[in-house]
């Protein structure tokens, strides 16, 4: 697996997911910052396979990529005053797989990884090391994206094909 590989992986997942889902409603609910949850989520895969990549660990690519796509597939605007929204970082991975279970057939890696991404926030902590790679890098994305250190515009331009 090389960069260039992971990459067309995540276009690929992408393009499916596309076809019979409600994935592209997340590029209407901003996350951090100026970035989408779209983007966001798009960031968290390239950080998750880059991670994989660059310290050799033997992964299931494919459960990785969508667990990443998957992991804030939560379907609405958290930085609205609702009740609904109270406690957001608690319960939205609850909410991520409930949506993502009507959408996709999930693997138990899948499964886990949008349950546990928040570890440490939600006290049950990650089972696979697919799950664990998510969690770190969505609090890396995370913080660049929060402190504007991931500027999102480019990161839609890079993936602009389409998606």
């Amino acid at each position: 697996m090389n960069k260039t590989c992971y990459k067309l992986l995540i276009v690929n997942e992408l393009r499916r997911m596309c076809m019979h889902s409600r994935i592209m409603q997340m590029k209407q609910y901003p996350q951090h910052g100026k970035v989408t949850v779209y983007q966001h989520c798009i960031a968290v895969a390239l950080m998750s396979c880059w991670i994989a990549w660059k310290f050799h660990l033997k992964v299931d690519y494919e459960a990785l990529i969508r667990g990443a796509l998957l992991h804030d597939y939560f379907l609405y605007d958290w930085h609205e005053h609702s009740a609904e929204h109270r406690l957001h970082g608690f319960h939205h991975p609850r909410k991520a797989l409930v949506n993502a279970s009507e959408d996709f057939k999930l693997t138990p890696i899948e499964t886990n990884i949008i349950l546990r991404h928040m570890f440490p926030l939600t006290p049950i902590p990650p089972v696979y090391l697919e799950s664990w790679i998510v969690c770190v890098a969505d609090k890396f994305c995370a913080l660049r994206e929060t402190l504007h250190l991931g500027d999102g515009a480019l990161l839609e331009l890079y993936w602009s094909n389409g998606l």
